[in-house]
């Protein structure tokens, strides 16, 4: 050690202070995109300002716009693109040119505990911490308000010979929905999101600041703070320590790490942490997260070895038995003080309607989603949520039970099975008297139906020739009637069936200029006199085509699924008793259209339109006796060929074939059968959400 000491011998010993008046104003500037040689102390600081918690800083400085190096037709160019050509007060160079530039900073570490800038006089190091290092690189910001100089004025020469009438939209009912509550995951997502933490950041106001340079007398002054201010050294507690204290700080107690949880969604527990729960908790949350599963799947899903009649005991207070399967409650999906997420209705009334779809489901496999809408009253998104959550829609056979039933169940379970029953008959006398009905109001349809009958192909033969034989001089009538009529073929469709006024899911296009059973107004075979060429037979009321004449006159371009939600306003408003107009298809109501100087528009959408089967039917008048006619035909064609058109297209296309047309003309033609949406003209109902 000796030796050891005498080869490294101490030279100087030298007192370290710690100054503590700027220690939290002390900010440490670097310049990465320059040399160390070619500093900014000799340029002139036009203004600084700083958001001190975020620890911004942006400096303006000026440029030498008398430098050989300095190019002055792009400053000029610059200049002229993002300020314009009007002279303003805030315009970012009022000289024309550009003569100045931004600095603006980047952290270049969040942690600067372990930095400090220290002085170094008479033997003396005096050391000072640093609040932030911050790196200034030069802002570009001038070229985004160029960017949208340059889309302003685009924007302004599109939309420069349009009327007022094009901002204005025309008035639409609207559906208020009620967000759901936010939960405390939802609401940590929320605050750590990129644009929430944008806007917080936007939200700190700029602190303006005065900058003096580097041999300013009041920078002089302030450089004195950098030494400590105390001689005494005992007050320098950070620096003087013990032993003990200087080992602690060298070689640190290990920590503990904090184990972060993930932040999932609130509806989502992995089984580790499922597991972890009382057993009640655990049926519970299972239940209400699958809604409807055999007891077979709940044990299959708790840990090995819990006791089944433990889970039968937690699995009644949470879940009804259905077909031998167990369904949540009500009450657990909709607790009180609640109410629904879609229409705001409160959960009192939604675990009632519920509570009939789960009975209704206890007699029948499949039920009706209509016949339930029109016995518990609920907005149609309501109802659908609750057949989701225990059935699938199956064609022609409306909604279906998801699972089969569970017979094992309630063979081995017997009394189970007797106690819900009993209780299933207590909710029933509830329902019957909120809802007010029987229950021989729903008779099962298995117990109508007799047993099936075999019946042999020579009987079957038998029967088609009989039925053929029978309905000869009927079809022979319907026979000569098509060939005396119009040729095209219209898809039949039972009359007798009400008009759905629910969205369709698919559409099917028929050739020959046929749309969905229905000739286009393109169509070489349509009959622009008698609409669709139907026969006398099928000739819609008065009082539907009434309607139709009213509702075209005012509105001109209609789609299918708008001019169903007209037709049933139309139906409530009239007085009760007065109602002729019942049992209308969306066959009728189509024909009414075809037949009253109205025909289809064949608009051509891209194949991944959202717009609905219905809402892609549209419709316009055609004949109303005026001269204003042919404009309107001539705006139909155009959008035969695309589902959106621009103002100055139409305007071409109608001094190509009228000459010149007022632009008073051009704008009542768009006001009735178009709307505007970024600059691009759709007919009326086609705008695509």
């Amino acid at each position: 050690m000796a030796s050891g000491d005498d080869d490294d011998p101490i030279i100087e010993e030298i007192d370290v202070y710690l100054a503590k008046s700027l220690a939290d104003k002390l900010y440490l500037f670097q310049y990465p995109v320059r040399p160390a040689t070619m500093t900014y102390d000799d340029v002139n600081h036009l203004a600084a300002k700083i958001k001190p918690k975020q620890q911004r800083v942006e400096l303006e400085m000026a440029m030498d716009t008398m430098s050989p190096n300095y190019c002055r037709s792009k400053g000029e160019q610059i200049a002229l693109n993002v300020d314009g050509t009007a002279y303003d007060e805030t315009n970012t160079y009022s000289t024309k040119i550009m003569d100045k530039q931004t600095f603006s900073s980047i952290q270049a570490t969040t942690n600067t505990s372990r930095y400090a800038a220290a002085v170094f006089r008479k033997g003396e190091l005096h050391v000072t911490p640093l609040t932030g290092i911050l790196q200034m690189r030069p802002s570009f910001s001038y070229l985004d308000r160029a960017d949208n100089k340059t889309r302003e004025r685009e924007a302004a020469n599109e939309g420069g010979d349009s009327s007022q009438d094009e901002a204005e939209e025309e008035v639409k009912a609207i559906t208020v929905r009620f967000a759901r509550p936010e939960s405390e995951q939802a609401r940590q997502r929320r605050i750590q999101s990129y644009e929430f933490l944008q806007k917080k950041q936007a939200e700190e106001p700029w602190v303006h600041l005065q900058y003096h340079g580097v041999k300013d007398g009041h920078s002089e002054h302030e450089r004195q703070y950098l030494y400590c201010q105390s001689a005494d050294a005992s007050e320098n507690t950070e620096l003087v320590k013990t032993p003990k204290e200087y080992l602690a700080m060298l070689m640190p107690p290990l920590a503990q790490e904090k184990v972060v949880k993930p932040v999932g969604p609130s509806n989502v527990l992995s089984m580790a942490q499922l597991r972890t729960l009382p057993l009640g908790e655990q049926v519970k949350t299972l239940m209400k997260n699958v809604k409807v599963m055999p007891f077979a799947n709940l044990m299959g899903l708790l840990a090995s070895g819990t006791d089944s009649t433990a889970v039968l005991r937690c699995i009644q207070q949470v879940a009804l038995l259905v077909q031998g399967n167990w369904v949540v409650k009500s009450d657990v999906l909709y607790p009180k003080n609640t109410c629904s997420p879609h229409s705001g209705v409160p959960a009192e009334v939604l675990c009632r309607g519920r509570d009939f779809v789960m009975w209704r489901f206890t007699s029948e496999r499949c039920v009706m989603r209509k016949e339930v809408t029109s016995i518990i009253k609920l907005p149609p998104e309501d109802v659908k949520e609750f057949l989701e959550h225990v059935a699938a829609p199956r064609v022609n056979r409306g909604w279906q039970f998801l699972l089969p039933t569970d017979v094992e169940f309630i063979k081995k379970h017997p009394d189970v099975a007797h106690r819900q029953h009993m209780l299933w008959l207590g909710i029933q006398s509830k329902l019957e008297k909120v809802f007010n009905f029987s229950k021989e109001d729903f008779v099962p349809k298995n117990s109508s139906q007799p047993e099936p009958v075999h019946v042999s192909g020579e009987q079957r033969l038998k029967k088609a020739h009989d039925q053929a034989h029978e309905k000869q001089s009927s079809l022979q009538k319907e026979l000569d009637v098509r060939r005396a009529g119009s040729s095209v073929h219209i898809k039949s469709e039972r009359e007798d069936e009400p008009m759905d006024t629910s969205s369709s899911s698919s559409s099917s296009i028929i050739p020959n200029g046929s749309v969905n059973g229905y000739p286009s107004a393109t169509s070489p075979s349509f009959d622009h006199t008698n609409g669709n060429g139907g026969s006398p037979a099928n000739t819609p009321s008065p009082e539907l085509q009434d309607f139709v004449i009213k509702t075209f006159r005012k509105h001109f371009v209609l789609t299918l699924n708008e001019l169903k939600r007209l037709f049933n306003l139309h139906l409530a408003s009239m007085p009760a008793g007065r109602n002729v107009l019942h049992s209308i298809s969306d066959h009728m109501l189509q024909d009414a259209v075809l037949l009253n100087q109205c025909k289809q528009i064949v608009v051509p959408f891209p194949a991944q339109t959202p717009l609905a089967a219905d809402e892609q039917k549209v419709f316009g008048l055609w004949e109303t006796g005026e001269d204003f006619d042919k404009h309107r035909r001539l705006l139909y064609e155009l959008f035969t060929k695309n589902y959106r058109v621009r103002r100055n297209i139409v305007q071409a296309r109608l001094a190509q074939e009228f000459g010149d047309v007022p632009k008073a003309d051009v704008d009542r033609l768009l006001k009735e059968c178009c709307s505007s949406h970024a600059g691009m003209w759709y007919l009326k109902g086609t705008i695509q959400s």
